[in-house]
């Protein structure tokens, strides 16, 4: 069963220039390492005044959290990235605390096929 993981941090706004441009690109290493431990669709979004969201989807986060935790090349990464965020303590791959999920339309779509037509107050007014 694919998870969606969405977390959100804070850049420094003053290193804001910085930060995108250490992530293009990233390096080739870390791209694989994220990869192989099995995270997919990973993007990152940044909005006013440094807010930054990140997003992807695994089979099992605890296992892509400890494959990253235990590599040599995300140490690194983290290591490097660490200045750019404000308040966090610990590996920014580790510190950051996911957001709930509270819509996804898929689900949503796949959930009311499978039970069948449903009524809503506008077609009950007829």
């Amino acid at each position: 069963m694919t998870t969606r993981v969405c977390f959100q941090l804070q850049i420094h706004p003053d290193l804001l220039d910085e930060y995108i441009a250490r992530h293009s690109p990233v390096w080739p290493e870390m791209l694989a390492e994220i990869a192989a431990a099995g995270r997919r669709n990973y993007s990152l979004f940044l909005g006013d005044g440094g807010r930054l969201i990140g997003y992807y989807e695994t089979d099992d986060d605890e296992a892509a959290q400890r494959y990253l935790a235990a590599s040599d090349v995300a140490a690194r990464w983290e290591a490097e990235m660490a200045r750019f965020f404000v308040g966090l303590e610990g590996r920014p791959d580790q510190a950051a605390t996911p957001l709930t999920e509270v819509f996804n339309l898929y689900d949503q779509l796949a959930a009311s096929s499978a039970a069948g037509p449903t009524t809503t107050p506008e077609s009950d007014a007829s």
